[in-house]
């Protein structure tokens, strides 16, 4: 059976703007490293509904 696929946005954990909006498995759960716009910087990015 295939996985279910979901569209979530990941979050900065630092300032918590809502930034790439990216499809996942619905089980697997998400953190990368990613440019913050906001903030300016790489900051940690997790994923969020």
């Amino acid at each position: 059976m295939k996985a279910q696929r979901i569209t979530v946005s990941l979050t900065c954990t630092e300032c918590q703007s809502r930034n790439y909006p990216i499809t996942k498995r619905r089980e697997q759960k998400l953190e990368m490293k990613k440019f913050c716009k906001t903030c300016g910087k790489h900051t940690l990015h997790r994923d969020a509904k």
